[in-house]
């Protein structure tokens, strides 16, 4: 069995050395990223006469070992996507050059390829209608590959929605909105508070109410998870959210969360039209456009419903940052849910 590095104090030369079969002379390390329950570092690296990356990026499970078991199934699913599904994907995504997972599922290692000079979305900010384009097209690059293929439930990690499953989330959520509520309650508007708790009210049957189409479905396709190149589309990180599903969770979380709510009202036609229009062009068939738009409109209950779910499962300290942060994603898609009028077709 591959071994787990469970510390940075764990990644010496000798280790980088045997994993990457270059002679690592010297490593430094500066963390990097704000991911809610993984810590990221990035490694700067030094050879003895060969070469090699100049430099990588290390990621283990954060948190003590109680908050790392509530969100162990999070490390299965991202040590899973790159060991066993990105390599026959077009999404872009850093390569992965070293992955394990230990026996309890409460500690892992990733060795990825450092993306610099690329530079992180900020959630809290939003982006341009042109970066949510890129953002888009990227979708497809996971979507499409993998679209309607039966051979996904055979990755046991994946962990669909049946209805069992369903029912347990549902209940997770049912807590998570209470304690949303408390914490942030003074922060959020009337009709906000409305739309979170008729969203709970209705998860377990938003889970399951459209088996088909299915493909794989990032989950928290949001702007912290992407990183934005110089040049070309965006990559997307942390894969801790990755499940079978309907494609439009991602493209609905996407355009409810990234863009500014007036952007967003202006553009999402013209975006889910390019998404569709993309499809089609890589191998997808009997989608329409109409069918698209309308799950579009249910997909955009995925950002309260994993905004709320995160904030209940985060290892990381509690920071005004990450505060920011979720009422970022829960205003903004409250608004799609209430423009869209989402509820009317659960």
């Amino acid at each position: 069995m591959t071994p787990v590095i469970a510390s940075i104090e764990s990644v010496t030369p000798e280790w980088l050395t045997g994993t990457l079969g270059f002679a690592v002379s010297t490593v430094d390390a500066e963390p990097i990223g704000t991911g809610q329950i993984g810590r990221s570092y990035r490694l700067s690296l030094g050879y003895q006469g060969t070469s090699g990356p100049a430099s990588l990026v290390v990621k283990f499970a954060g948190g003590d070992e109680a908050a790392r078991r509530r969100v162990s199934t999070a490390f299965r699913k991202e040590t899973g996507f790159y060991s066993e599904l990105a390599a026959d994907l077009d999404v872009r995504t850093p390569a992965c050059l070293y992955s394990a997972l230990s026996d309890d599922a409460l500690s892992f290692t990733l060795l990825m390829e450092d993306l610099t000079p690329a530079r992180p979305g900020v959630q809290v900010d939003g982006c341009s209608v042109e970066q949510a384009l890129g953002a888009v097209r990227n979708l497809v690059g996971l979507h499409a590959p993998r679209w309607n293929d039966p051979t996904l439930h055979r990755h046991d990690f994946l962990m669909p929605a049946t209805p069992a499953y369903a029912a347990f989330l549902s209940g997770l959520l049912d807590q998570a909105t209470s304690e949303f509520i408390v914490r942030f309650g003074d922060e959020l508007s009337a009709d906000d508070l409305v739309t979170l708790k008729r969203v709970n009210d209705l998860a377990e049957r938003w889970l399951i109410g459209r088996p088909e189409p299915f493909a794989l479905v990032h989950g928290d396709y949001r702007l912290d998870n992407l990183m934005f190149p110089p040049i070309g589309d965006p990559i997307a990180l942390d894969w801790q959210t990755v499940t079978i599903g309907l494609p439009a969770r991602d493209l609905g979380y996407l355009l409810a969360t990234a863009l500014s709510v007036e952007d967003r009202r202006a553009t999402e036609s013209a975006l889910v039209e390019a998404y569709h229009t993309a499809l089609m062009a890589n191998g997808v068939s009997d989608y329409s456009l109409d069918t698209c738009l309308e799950d579009y409109r249910v997909g955009v209950f995925q950002g309260p419903f994993i905004a709320l779910l995160g904030s209940m499962t985060a290892t990381a300290d509690r920071t005004s940052a990450g505060d920011e942060m979720f009422l970022s994603i829960v205003t903004r898609s409250c608004a799609a849910v209430r423009d869209l009028r989402s509820f009317d077709l659960i």
